[in-house]
């Protein structure tokens, strides 16, 4: 069997697709690696999550970020991807004239309650080539958060899987610590 040499699309190609109607703008694709990939439809325990660690973050960081819910970044000529959160560098502009960059991003979060192989390989992958220091896929089925950090080219070089009882603080706010726990749902329900 020989191996397709495959044409990968850019950034600039993906909006025009969608410029041109090509792409819906409420598809739910991404662009991951030079490929239009479908994303996963979002169940309601995957909502309640992604809800929950957002205020949490609001709570905990306030005016200190902005926070994104499933907004894009821009990670380098063939990723764009449309995180679950996105913690930025403030922008006065409200990045109204480019989407994030690797520069600009503190911390990216994916909710994982039936994507935790795509968030965990190819994902993390992605993150880690184009500099992500702090990337975490919360697993919401196992109560775990996989934190990555140390990105290189080759992947992560630090990988560690916590508890819902283990403590967290973001790699830029060591001083803003919660519990995974905080992130799920409550185990009384």
């Amino acid at each position: 069997m020989t191996l397709l040499d495959i044409r990968l699309l850019n950034v600039y190609e993906y909006h025009r697709m969608v410029e041109a109607g090509i792409l819906d703008e409420d598809e739910r694709v991404e662009l991951l690696a030079g490929q239009i990939v479908n994303k996963a439809a979002k169940t309601p325990p995957h909502c309640a999550v992604v809800k929950r660690t957002m205020e949490l973050l609001q709570k905990s960081l306030g005016s200190l970020v902005f926070l994104s819910i499933h907004d894009s970044v821009r990670l380098n000529n063939y990723s764009q991807p449309e995180p679950d959160i996105s913690v930025v560098i403030p922008d006065p502009l409200y990045y109204e004239d480019h989407h994030p960059t690797p520069s600009e991003i503190y911390l990216i979060i994916e909710v994982a309650d039936t994507t935790l192989r795509t968030d965990c390989g190819i994902k993390a992958k992605i993150y880690a080539e184009s500099g992500i220091a702090d990337y975490w896929v919360l697993d919401v089925n196992h109560r775990q958060l996989h934190v990555f950090r140390e990105p290189s080219q080759d992947g992560y070089e630090s990988i560690v899987v916590l508890g819902d009882d283990a403590s967290i603080s973001p790699l830029q706010f060591p001083d803003c610590c919660f519990f995974v726990s905080e992130m799920l749902r409550p185990l009384s329900y």
